[in-house]
């Protein structure tokens, strides 16, 4: 009954905007921003449990590349929205660039403390190990992040960066599809639709896959508006809504589903999920950016980013860095969480433009020391780019 709860909850949330965007008017911005974004919130927990069900009626590989794409699909959305309206009207440029780092530093600063963090309030354990097979999502990450540094350093995304990153996810999907595959357990609503039969199942996926996509699609313009609207009525920069409360929106759900992941003593599966979601983020949801600004503007001409937009770009490649090197040797600590949000934490309480490069040099520094000063940590980089480089003979 709860599991039937659950999916009935969603389903209202999604058509609860369909009926206010066809048929209410005149609404203030904020009112519009929450209710859009709720519709975004329950069709982000569709696509999820309707992409777990997929796994069990398409092939190994094209299940591993489809759900790779509907894990951003929600924040994707969004920020193709934005990337879109920038080809019109650059300072929209600004708005994709937030989008775009505050949800990749949310996954790492938030989505990874909390797995460790419940996880240590259920078992009392301080640690936990990830699968071998992380290494993947591990090595792809390492190179998608490296190459992000060089974003700042141009201050611009062109059709270059769209090529590399790309490429770089398309390399990642191809590694894990070779890699062994476990059959899904499906747990909570994905279980209970599992269970209605093949016709039955199949049938209440695509029927949540097109209510999901729907939902998103009339949501995205009006969310990305209505919360810049927001922030100029209430005198909150527009930035700031931009990069933070977007992107919770579509990340919410799935915390959740991780959280629940580590409540149920499986974290690895819990982070796994987060390090998946954030290889796909810093890949194709960047590489994708320039390639909708372009056909937006109908030019080939590249995102021309401001001083600000490149601090943040470098600050997010600067924890994706951190993040790296702390799980390299796939082991994640209490420790490690609790330096990865406070860091995170503490850029929220300090707005200061400057304070990014600070905060940037610490994240290096850190993840210098901890593969340089440490032999484990040596070990744990040399060891995962000597095994995918002995992969790809």
């Amino acid at each position: 009954m709860g599991n039937f709860i659950w999916l009935i909850s969603a389903v209202v949330l999604c058509l609860q905007w369909a009926a206010v965007h066809f048929f209410v008017v005149d609404l203030p911005p904020w009112s519009i921003a929450a209710l859009s974004g709720i519709g975004v919130f329950g069709a982000a927990f569709l696509l999820s449990w309707a992409a777990e069900v997929a796994q069990l009626d398409i092939p190994q590989a094209l299940a591993l590349a489809f759900l790779a794409l509907i894990a951003v699909l929600p924040e994707y959305a969004v920020d193709m929205y934005f990337a879109w309206s920038a080809g019109k009207d650059p300072q929209y440029t600004a708005y994709a660039t937030a989008n775009m780092t505050g949800a990749n530093r949310l996954l790492i600063g938030v989505g990874w403390a909390a797995v460790v963090f419940t996880f240590w309030l259920k078992t009392r354990v301080q640690s936990f190990a990830l699968e071998p097979s992380r290494n993947i999502e591990i090595f792809y990450l390492s190179l998608a992040t490296l190459y992000s540094f060089s974003i700042p350093i141009k201050q611009q995304l062109d059709w270059s960066d769209a090529v590399v990153l790309i490429t770089i996810f398309i390399f990642y999907i191809r590694a894990a599809s070779r890699a062994s595959h476990v059959e899904p357990e499906l747990e909570g609503p994905p279980a209970m639709i599992a269970g209605w039969g093949v016709a039955g199942r199949r049938i209440a996926t695509v029927a949540f896959f097109l209510l999901s996509g729907f939902t998103i699609f009339i949501a995205a313009e009006p969310f990305a508006e209505s919360l810049l609207a927001t922030g100029r009525e209430f005198g909150v920069e527009e930035f700031l809504l931009v990069q933070w409360l977007a992107p919770l929106a579509s990340e919410a759900p799935e915390f959740i589903v991780a959280i629940l992941f580590a409540l149920k003593a499986n974290p690895g599966a819990s982070l796994g999920t987060l390090l998946s979601s954030k290889v796909n983020q810093w890949t194709l949801l960047i590489g994708m950016l320039p390639l909708v600004y372009m056909f937006s503007a109908g030019e080939l001409k590249p995102m021309q980013m401001d001083d600000r937009q490149g601090e943040e770009i470098f600050l997010t490649a600067a924890q994706s860095l951190f993040g790296v090197a702390v799980i390299a040797n796939l082991t994640f600590s209490v420790k490690q969480g609790a330096v990865l949000f406070g860091l995170f934490a503490a850029q929220l309480f300090i707005p200061d433009p400057r304070i990014r490069y600070v905060f940037s040099f610490i994240y290096i520094a850190l993840a210098v020391s901890h593969v340089g000063l440490r032999r484990d940590g040596r070990r744990s980089f040399v060891e995962l780019f000597a095994r995918r480089s002995a992969d790809r003979r």
